[in-house]
């Protein structure tokens, strides 16, 4: 399916719950794509749900695994960047963008920080704006639009029109340059879209899905990597965010009826269901 692509995703471990790299490792694998990974920390559990959890920093170990992958000669076809533990990180992710990335390869940045008009915890303006500059790095950008908005420094709201998504859209794409994926429309019939902005062709599409009325953690995370997966399977940004949206929607249906599980989306249920999509979309 995707014969001897290399990817390198940047994001951190939750040891408990469905989130980040124990999300983005098996679903990148499940399209055939050799996926390598870089922990931004170490968490005893994700942060929604929990609390006690541990935090181990690993942005001290950044520069040395770089420079062992520089000695031994290690490239990647692509990086994909998530959850990021430090504002320190970010340029150490750039480093590594500029000197592990191959000539041709493509860079991927969810900008995981924020959702329902706030931070997580730990984060500020100041990281937003340092990853707005990572944004532009970026051969596609997928913020939802509390993020978009803190990278634009844009008031947020709960519900925004298509029109105001598009002038988002079209702002975030502005800003960047990138290809943007901006997720958390909803329309009159209770469907949740996304912006699909194609900056080669200067196209834009909406992609929808049927809304899940559930709420949990780790979604982000799987449509993300489905995304990811598919682009690099060849599909063009459209194609990939409706597999990543099926893909995700699958996953919370598979969860809704299962209140002890309560920490994530059963995404593993799902991964049978690649193949079939990318054959048929």
């Amino acid at each position: 399916m995707n014969e001897n692509l290399k990817i390198l995703t940047i994001q951190d471990i939750s040891c408990y719950g469905q989130c980040s790299i124990t999300v983005a490792l098996p679903i990148l694998s499940a399209f055939g794509i050799e996926t390598a990974v870089l922990p931004s920390a170490v968490l005893s559990t994700h942060t929604s749900g929990f609390s006690g959890y541990t935090v181990r920093d690993l942005t001290e170990d950044l520069p040395d695994i770089r420079k062992h992958w520089e000695k031994e000669g290690i490239f990647f076809d692509a990086i994909y960047t998530g959850f990021i533990g430090s504002i320190e990180q970010l340029d150490y992710i750039k480093d590594i963008i500029d000197s592990r990335l191959k000539p041709d390869g493509l860079v991927f940045v969810d900008p995981a920080m924020a959702d329902n008009g706030e931070f997580y915890n730990g984060f500020d303006q100041e990281f937003a704006d340092k990853m707005g500059e990572l944004c532009k790095l970026g051969d596609f950008i997928l913020p939802n639009t509390t993020e978009a908005c803190y990278i634009l420094r844009k008031p947020w709201k709960e519900q925004f029109t298509k029109e105001e998504m598009i002038e988002m859209a079209n702002e975030l794409s502005k800003f960047t340059n990138r290809h943007v994926i901006l997720k958390g429309y909803q329309n009159d019939n209770n469907e949740m879209g996304m912006i699909v902005l194609d900056k080669k062709d200067s196209s834009l599409d909406i992609v929808y899905n049927d809304k899940v009325d559930y709420m949990s953690h780790g979604t982000g995370d799987v449509f993300a990597s489905s995304f990811v997966g598919s682009s690099l399977s060849g599909k063009s940004p459209t194609s990939a965010a409706k597999i990543a949206g099926e893909l995700t929607k699958k996953s919370i249906e598979k969860t809704i009826d299962d209140p002890s599980h309560n920490y994530g989306v059963k995404f593993e249920q799902v991964i049978p269901d690649i193949y079939k999509l990318l054959k048929s979309i």
